[in-house]
């Protein structure tokens, strides 16, 4: 009996070898190494910027307040104000709460600050000029022409030249004494109006607004009391000084004139009551 050999068919043979265990690659393992170490880089970085930012921020602490522009005003009264700004953060710090303080003070109009590396304060200070000198209950005090009673006037005052202003009535306000609107508005509106003309401004005397429809005034070497009205005062002024010696001449004592219409003056003699 013959045998035949028949090739044996592949697809009905078993496997007998096992299935190798799959290498990881490294390209795989790189990746989150790389990621983990981008991220702790940068939290050493933060961290060592942080350190600097903090030592940076101690460094930068206010150790100097320039004052500029003060005259009336010294600095020690400025500097009064700004106690406690030295040492404080000078990139944090509220300049605007700092400048409150500041402007409670009478003579200051305005003030700005301004931060200046590395550790100083800039201070601008604009003061208010006194126009006049408000008389209130007897005694003298300095007045701009908003009507802020700035100081009560004394020997260091002395340079001042001022027109005193009576018949002000007087409130108190943020920083202190404030001479009533109308009547510090009519004054400062007569003390400009006669600036036109500096030799009369040199003479005005004095300043009454109790009527604050009818501003008078007093120039030195006069005494007399004009009547001016509301408007037109240097016209006025210059309109009585004109016929002065004239009336005068027609009345020899006089009181008080009112020059407030264009085409006649009323005189009022010394001793006579005004009706």
């Amino acid at each position: 009996m013959s045998h035949v050999a028949v090739a044996a068919d592949k697809r009905f043979r078993r496997a007998h070898v096992k299935p190798g265990r799959r290498r990881r690659s490294w390209r795989r393992l790189a990746a989150p190494i790389a990621r983990y170490a981008v991220i702790g880089a940068t939290i050493a970085l933060g961290l060592y910027e942080a350190s600097g930012l903090a030592a940076q921020a101690h460094a930068l602490r206010i150790e100097k307040i320039a004052i500029k522009g003060n005259e009336r005003i010294s600095k020690a009264e400025v500097a009064r104000a700004l106690d406690g700004l030295v040492g404080q953060s000078l990139v944090w710090t509220d300049l605007n709460r700092w400048r409150g303080r500041l402007m409670q003070s009478a003579w200051i109009r305005d003030v700005a600050m301004r931060r200046s590396l590395p550790s100083t304060i800039e201070v601008f200070v604009s003061e208010r000029t006194p126009t006049s000198l408000a008389r209130i209950h007897g005694e003298l005090f300095l007045m701009d022409e908003q009507g802020v009673i700035l100081d009560q006037n004394g020997p260091k005052y002395a340079d001042f030249d001022l027109p005193i202003v009576d018949g002000l009535a007087v409130h108190t306000g943020e920083t202190g004494p404030v001479a009533d609107e109308a009547g510090a508005e009519l004054a400062a509106r007569v003390i400009a109006s006669l600036k036109a003309r500096p030799a009369i401004a040199a003479r005005l005397q004095q300043v009454d607004v109790s009527d604050v429809h009818n501003a008078a005034a007093i120039l030195n070497e006069d005494g007399v009391l004009i009547q001016l009205g509301e408007d037109q005062f240097l016209q006025r002024v210059e309109s009585y000084l004109g016929l002065a010696s004239t009336l005068r001449e027609r009345v020899a004592h006089i009181d008080s004139v009112d020059v407030r219409f264009d085409d006649r003056i009323f005189v009022r003699p010394s001793g006579k009551k005004a009706k």
